[in-house]
């Protein structure tokens, strides 16, 4: 008898409904909706990784936080939706929404970098520990959550339009479902390999708010509805459509030579009236530099010139993390006859090298995966350059033991691995001291040393493989003295260059040796624990305490108006 009555009060309801929005007379329209709702989450899932990214890293870090904040949206609107459609069924409140969430969306791009970095200036000056968290999630919260909350309201509104009777709701719920679900598979390879790749993040959230606003649109102009509230919607749209492209994501920047994106990265450069510039976060980090003169660059490729000649011989070279080739042109300077090979996994990185950084056509550069290129091959080279950590982005699998003992292999006899480590910050549990502890393991013998980069975040590390040297050339007991001659004299014979070879004096002074870990050590990395995220966390909160701490403190001794005086 209930049954009945509860089947009979679904039937009086869609009757109502259909009789005042003739579009819902077919639910073909409610299964279009799920649809394009699905795969408006996803896009802007998709588009809010890539948003933060510039400004937090894309670290494992964020898209947790990105992942984490979407789903507590989406189950608060699942909730709030099913009491809303129960207390009250009407078509025209639940396709209001969609339409805020779809004119929320839309202003992402214009308001949603703004917001980014208003977060990040309130929060350094006041938080000392967990940054990146903290400025991430907040940024999330006020970005993403309110329009997929919103969005979270439409499968049981539309479950309710959609219900006949008791006896088919399964079925109209698994409809909905798999609508819902192909939408988001489009909406998560769409952006992916389609819209960001070719026409940038900005763009893409227009895309697919533009997708999702046309729903309301048709329902509303359909049943001659909300037409003021339509057009403010349409306005609203094109404003930010005209508009947000003409800001990038570092929009306070002048004088960029280019700014765009590649499936992996924000890409900038940056030309400078010295050098020209790559970098993929717009807040820290240059990933690779141009000097417009010859010679050394001021950054850490010029002590990671020292590999060829800690190694016993300097015939060939091989570079994960190509970059634009700042490692390779200087090799090519200094070593012209050495065999060099390049490996990149993003294409458009490699293009940009041959636009802006001169990157020598010669040297063959593999657009693969550095662990995967590896893997499958079987050359071996007397250098070997890790240069693919981008500051917390550190990839777990180019940071274990598994992975250096694959570069061992690769190495000839007496052949040096230098790997380039952006983030120094040393004490117990640092994720530098535990990237020397796990090469350490690996090179025994006391073949793994240290030279930090002066006035940069940068260290660069030696491990030799064992040769005809047993162990680097000159750094067991010697002193710091003839351990610089003895690499100032290989380098002199290696390159015929006296410039060089003095400033290889000043790399062997702040030569530290690693020592080897104690058997079972917590702090060597595995494929299997390998916390590089975690640790690269502890790394920037130390360098942002040490940037930060002045204005902090004035902030503290003066307020907020003598921190607005520092820093204009």
């Amino acid at each position: 008898m209930i049954g009945r009555a509860m089947t009979g009060k679904a039937d009086t309801m869609r009757k109502t409904t259909a009789d005042e929005r003739p579009i819902l007379r077919s639910k073909i329209f409610l299964y279009v909706t799920e649809f394009f709702s699905g795969m408006a989450v996803m896009s802007a899932e998709l588009g809010a990784s890539r948003l933060l990214a510039p400004y937090f890293s894309s670290s494992q870090i964020v898209w947790t936080i990105i992942i984490g904040t979407i789903m507590i949206a989406l189950a608060l609107g699942a909730v709030f939706g099913g009491r809303w459609a129960d207390r009250n069924p009407d078509p025209d409140r639940l396709y209001l929404r969609i339409l805020a969430a779809a004119v929320w969306i839309s202003l992402i791009p214009l308001v949603g970098k703004y917001v980014i970095l208003l977060v990040s200036g309130l929060l350094i000056v006041t938080v000392s520990t967990n940054f990146l968290v903290i400025a991430a999630f907040i940024s999330c919260m006020l970005i993403f959550v309110p329009p997929l909350f919103l969005l979270g309201t439409v499968t049981p509104g539309l479950n309710k339009f959609a219900t006949d009777s008791l006896e088919d709701n399964a079925s109209v719920v698994g409809r909905l479902s798999a609508c819902n679900t192909v939408g988001s598979i489009l909406g998560t390879f769409l952006p992916t390999f389609v819209t960001i790749p070719s026409v940038g993040t900005f763009v893409t959230f227009l895309i697919f708010s533009g997708l999702l606003l046309l729903l309301p649109l048709i329902y509303f102009l359909s049943s001659h509805a909300m037409r003021a509230v339509s057009v403010a919607a349409v306005v609203v749209f094109v404003a930010s459509g005209l508009f947000s492209p003409m800001t990038g994501f570092a929009f306070w920047e002048r004088n960029l030579a280019y700014e765009g994106e590649s499936i992996y990265n924000y890409l900038q450069v940056k030309n400078l009236s010295d050098r020209t510039i790559l970098s993929t976060n717009v807040l820290f980090g240059v990933q690779s530099v141009t000097m417009k003169t010859d010679g050394l660059t001021g950054m850490y490729y010029d002590t990671a010139l020292a590999a060829p000649s800690l190694a016993d011989n300097a015939d060939s070279a091989l570079i994960l993390g190509m970059g634009t080739g700042t490692y390779a042109r200087q090799l090519r300077r200094y070593y012209p006859n050495m065999r060099i090979q390049g490996v990149e996994i993003d294409r458009k990185i490699t293009d940009l090298a041959g636009r802006y950084f001169d990157e020598p056509n010669d040297i063959p550069v593999s657009t693969y995966d550095g662990r995967a290129w590896l893997a499958a091959s079987r050359d071996t080279y007397d250098v070997i350059m890790v240069d693919a950590y981008q500051d917390i982005t550190i990839p777990f699998q180019m940071s274990s033991t598994e992975f250096f003992t694959m570069v061992k292999k690769h190495l000839n006899p007496g052949g040096v691995m230098v790997v380039n480590m952006n983030m120094i910050s040393d004490g117990e549990g640092s994720i530098n001291e535990a990237l020397q502890a796990t090469i350490a393991s690996v090179f025994k013998e006391g073949n793994v040393i240290t030279a930090d980069v002066p006035g940069t975040t940068n260290r660069e590390l030696f491990a030799k493989t064992i040769g005809d040297d047993k162990a680097f050339r000159g750094t067991s007991s010697l002193s710091k003295d003839s351990k610089a001659a003895a690499l100032r004299a290989m380098t002199v014979i290696n390159t015929h260059d006296t410039d060089l070879a003095m400033f290889m004096t000043d790399v062997a002074h702040r030569f530290r040796q690693v020592p080897e870990p104690a058997a079972g050590s917590d702090l060597i990395l595995t494929d299997d624990k390998a916390p590089v995220e975690v640790l690269g966390m502890k790394a920037i909160d130390q360098l942002i305490a040490e940037e930060a701490g002045p204005y902090r403190q004035i902030l503290k001794e003066q307020g907020i108006g003598g921190l607005m005086k520092s820093v204009q």
